[in-house]
């Protein structure tokens, strides 16, 4: 069948989940055997999230390509399984670069460059999900020179999917928005049957009045009709519970059908949405829109068996977070990570945030009172690293769960160096470039780069496993691990850094107790450092957090959380 195109636009306010619901209807398509992907659009200018403070955009996902996005990617990933590229992260900045690019590179002819038809055409050659062209290429191999000059322009190449699913990110209305908004009213025009527009709009409940209110919604889908896009589905967020004459109000004033007319309301968890989406047949409301014959509801076993897991896991086991953005998103995958290793080992994370920042040597017992296992969070910069530098001290002397990620493992290794090994000025060349002892340093390949933003080792790369360390065996051990398969020890996980652990000093921390078990056999970078005598005492280079599904949470954050309930 030809390629169908599904379009989630967002209005009233920010902050409903379109992302939540754009990953549910990939889940319920794909539990029809349909092939799917999801794809972000960003209205913001900057060509990618990776130079963006958390507390502006939340985290920044790195997909295995090696491209910084959105973190909504992380949530298409987790609910689907699929594995996202720089083609389904795109923001105005990099659509804007692309023109201009190709017009200096002589592309159209001395044609004067407009926003139609020239950005327009651009998003909707995007939105089809073609192949891209024309971008400079962000090369991560760094054996070889750098390579940054533009890619000639080819002739985009159809999409080999059933589904394309396209999220526009901000409002209805922002000014930022336009251009999107306008390649899709045309794509709906040019497609036909073979494209729908999903609207999520925001239903307040107004407790004064004792109401729900319905009028937002309606100036939400004139707004959207103002520019030329009838929505065929209304997905509407809602804290309360939504009867049929609201619906059937909602369907009269908007020109939706009522079946097409799908609530959203406050689930226990966001895993439950596809399952309460289903339910009320956004699926099947979607199928009936292109043509296409429904069929048998899908029983989406796995799913189900899952939420049953989750809806047994009653025990809390208490994990803290060690970090500098007091922000759940900043951490989002962590966290998700932590949330969906509790649940398969039948305990509920409770997971507590204890900013760097704050803490020292004498308030650190203070700080980490009562948790059984604690992560030393990524970042980059100055701040904070101190306070995770005693918490890692604390948790080595004390035998606490440790699990130091990117940054938190360079911490682990430079306190190790510190107290261990004697070298107390021991640091990072990132945050003291004068250290005689810089037992963490920046590759050779970086020092001759000084942009910022997409000059990291980003993406998947190889890790030898050294066989009987604690992190081979909770690879091994993993109940779901088809997407980590072992060939001669071999994995491979998503980074996202400039600094590696110096091998200067490898066999000093060998003879000392702290085993460099993960070797990038490319360039013989350390990937993980452990303590074999501790409980579990692990930090990763990588980030495994990038690859924690619902149905495959993954074998480190597994192991961790079982150390910690048997802490």
């Amino acid at each position: 069948m030809d390629t169908k195109y599904i379009f989630v636009t967002g209005g009233v306010v920010s902050s409903l989940g379109k992302g939540i619901i754009s990953a549910s209807i990939g889940k319920l398509l794909q539990a029809r055997g349909y092939n799917i992907t999801i794809q972000k659009f960003d209205p913001y200018i900057n060509i990618d999230p990776g130079t963006l403070n958390p507390y502006e955009h939340g985290e920044c996902y790195v997909t295995e390509d090696g491209f910084e996005t959105d973190l909504d990617l992380g949530h298409y990933e987790r609910f689907t399984g699929i594995r996202t590229t720089r083609d389904n992260s795109i923001t105005t900045g990099r659509i804007y670069k692309t023109v201009i690019d190709r017009e200096r590179h002589g592309d159209y002819l001395g044609k004067t460059i407009q926003v139609v038809p020239h950005i327009t055409d651009e998003i909707k050659r995007r939105m089809l999900h073609t192949e891209v062209r024309g971008e400079r290429q962000e090369v991560r191999d760094y054996s070889q020179p750098q390579d940054y000059s533009l890619t000639s322009h080819l002739s985009p190449l159809p999409s080999n999917y059933d589904f394309v699913i396209t999220e526009v990110g901000g409002t209805i209305g922002d000014i930022e928005s336009a251009p999107f908004m306008e390649a899709i009213r045309q794509l709906r025009w040019e497609l036909g049957r073979n494209a729908v527009c999903v609207h999520l709009t925001y239903v307040p409940y107004l407790k004064a009045a004792g109401e729900l209110k319905t009028k937002p919604t309606q100036h939400s889908v004139k707004e959207l009709q103002g520019m030329g896009i009838q929505p065929d589905i209304l997905v509407l967020r809602t804290e309360r519970h939504l009867d049929d004459a609201l619906r059937m109000k909602v369907a009269s004033f908007c020109n939706v059908d009522l079946e097409c007319v799908v609530q959203s309301e406050d689930m226990p968890s966001i895993y439950e949405v596809p399952v309460n989406m289903q339910r009320q047949g956004l699926d099947a409301a979607i199928l009936r829109k292109m043509g296409i014959p429904v069929g048998e509801t899908p029983a989406m076993k796995p799913w189900h068996a899952f939420l049953d897991k989750q809806r047994r896991a009653t025990s809390e086991v208490h994990i803290g977070l060690v970090g500098k953005y007091d922000l759940q998103d900043a951490y989002k995958s962590i966290r998700e990570s932590l949330n969906l290793a509790g649940i398969y080992n039948n305990v509920k994370a409770k997971i507590h945030f204890v900013n760097s920042e704050e803490v020292t040597t004498g308030n650190v017992a203070t700080q980490l009172k009562g948790m059984a296992g604690v992560v030393i969070c990524p970042g980059f910069g100055q701040r904070g690293v101190e306070g995770k530098i005693v918490a890692a001290e604390y948790c080595r002397t004390h035998d606490i769960p440790t699990f130091g990620i990117c940054l938190g493992m360079q911490m682990m290794v430079i306190e190790f160096a510190r107290n261990v090994l004697g070298y107390a000025d021991a640091n990072s060349s990132e945050m003291s470039a004068d250290t005689r002892h810089p037992v963490i340093n920046l590759m050779e390949e970086q020092k001759t780069i000084t942009n910022m933003g997409g000059t990291m080792r980003l993406g998947a790369y190889d890790c030898e496993l050294v066989k009987g360390s604690r992190a081979y065996e909770a690879y091994t051990a993993a109940e779901n691990s088809s997407l980590f398969t072992l060939h001669s020890s071999l994995i491979k996980e998503r980074h996202r850094h400039r600094y590696e652990f110096n091998n200067q000093y490898k066999e000093e921390y060998e003879s000392a107790g702290m085993k460099c078990v993960g070797i990038n056999p490319a360039a013989d970078l350390v990937e993980i450092v452990e303590i074999p005598e501790m409980r579990w005492y692990i930090g990763t280079q990588f980030h495994p957090e990038y690859s924690s599904t619902v149905l495959h949470p993954h074998p480190l954050f597994m192991s961790f959380v079982k150390a910690c309930i048997n802490s």
